[in-house]
């Protein structure tokens, strides 16, 4: 089985590994490239807790202070053991998905109400607001950015015609964006034919579906 994973380096290589030692071909084919917003450094003694989806936002979090015994909430298992990999442990995990966090916080401990939110410059679901709603303080601080990536190098090039691939592995809807459109510019529907992209969340399922891609799972 040939394999897609569009996912940065750094995010990929553990599954990349696992795939490979399985006797999987894997092709990385990056669809965005992640950088930092150059964050100002918080102090956690300001807040409460610190609210985390994604493993980037853990990546390039900047504390003034070394307390890392602040309760932490994050997206789901990949974040937190980013966030336990730098010593936090008072972490808890939802299981993936923005929605089933917030109901996360809102049925956690009552006297946690003062968060920093840390996330992208660009987000699919307004956490923030959210909670802000619900009578939680809220400050959203944006410690990263992503940038589409729509050309592919030779290399990859030729792997997805040597080895055609049977799934690929799409993490965001600005992912399967970019997906889609390397797939068009460089000709290669032809080579996906039998290619069956899954999806993290229904919203990526419903775009690439929307692009005529008839093989798509979540």
């Amino acid at each position: 089985m040939n394999i897609i994973i569009t996912r940065p380096l750094i995010d990929a290589e553990d599954l990349m590994m696992n795939f490979f030692s399985s006797g999987y071909k894997v092709i990385h084919m990056p669809t965005l490239n992640i950088t930092s917003a150059n964050m100002d450094p918080i102090n956690t003694r300001d807040y409460d807790g610190l609210i985390f989806t994604s493993a980037n936002a853990v990546r390039f979090l900047k504390l003034k202070n070394g307390d890392k015994n602040i309760k932490c909430y994050c997206v789901g298992n990949l974040t937190e053991r980013s966030l336990r990999l730098k010593g936090f442990n008072n972490t808890v995990a939802a299981s993936g998905t923005v929605n089933a966090l917030k109901n996360i916080i809102i049925n956690s401990e009552k006297d946690i109400k003062n968060f920093a939110y840390l996330c992208g410059d660009v987000i699919s679901y307004e956490l923030d607001k959210e909670l802000k709603s619900e009578g939680y303080k809220v400050s959203k601080i944006i410690n990263y950015t992503s940038a589409k990536i729509t050309d592919l190098n030779k290399e990859c090039m030729d792997l997805i015609k040597k080895y055609p691939p049977n799934i690929a592995l799409i993490y965001s809807q600005r992912s399967a964006e970019s997906f889609d459109k390397i797939i068009s510019k460089y000709s290669l529907a032809q080579l996906m034919t039998h290619c069956k992209v899954m999806c993290i969340s229904k919203k990526i399922k419903d775009f690439l579906k929307s692009k005529g891609w008839k093989k798509t799972e979540i």
